[in-house]
This record gives C-alpha cells, structure tokens and sequence, in this order.
C-alpha cells in the first residue's frame, strides 16, 4: 500500500449533477412522545445504570429508557 497515486489533469468524461437528496438537520432529530413517570428503583440498579453511563459518556436515564424501549419492542412482536 506504499505504492503512491499519480494524479492526471485529464478530462473525467460526462458529469451529471445530483440534486440534494439529504434530509436537513432538524429533520435529523426524530422527536418522540414521551411521558414523564416517577419510580422507585433500588438503589444497587441505579448506582448500576450511573456507573455504566460514566463508561459510556451517557446519562443512566437514557439508558434505562433504552432497556425499557428495547424490551417493549421485543415483547410487542408476540403479542
């Protein structure tokens, strides 16, 4: 992979130009609806879910929002 690229200045033949296709980036964030809940978890979950949330640069509440989305995807396909 040593091998190094000649460039040319030669023509690259017919060029068709794309119109934008991306979407802009307020359309990037999908909004949900969500409910605010209040629970009690212990606390051994919750130091649990803070610790790992360090490690992943992350907050625990999004985490646990996540397992709770995850699971209710997977139980929702049996039913």
């Amino acid at each position: 992979m040593k091998r190094k690229i000649k460039y040319t200045d030669e023509p690259i033949g017919k060029v068709k130009v794309i119109s934008d296709f991306l979407p802009p980036p307020d359309q990037l964030v999908l909004k949900e609806d969500n409910i605010k809940v209040t629970i009690a978890l212990k606390k051994s979950s919750v130091e649990f879910f803070k610790k790992e949330a360090r490690k992943q640069h992350t907050s625990y509440q999004k985490m646990i929002r996540q397992l709770v989305d995850l699971y209710t995807a997977r139980h929702q396909k049996r039913a």
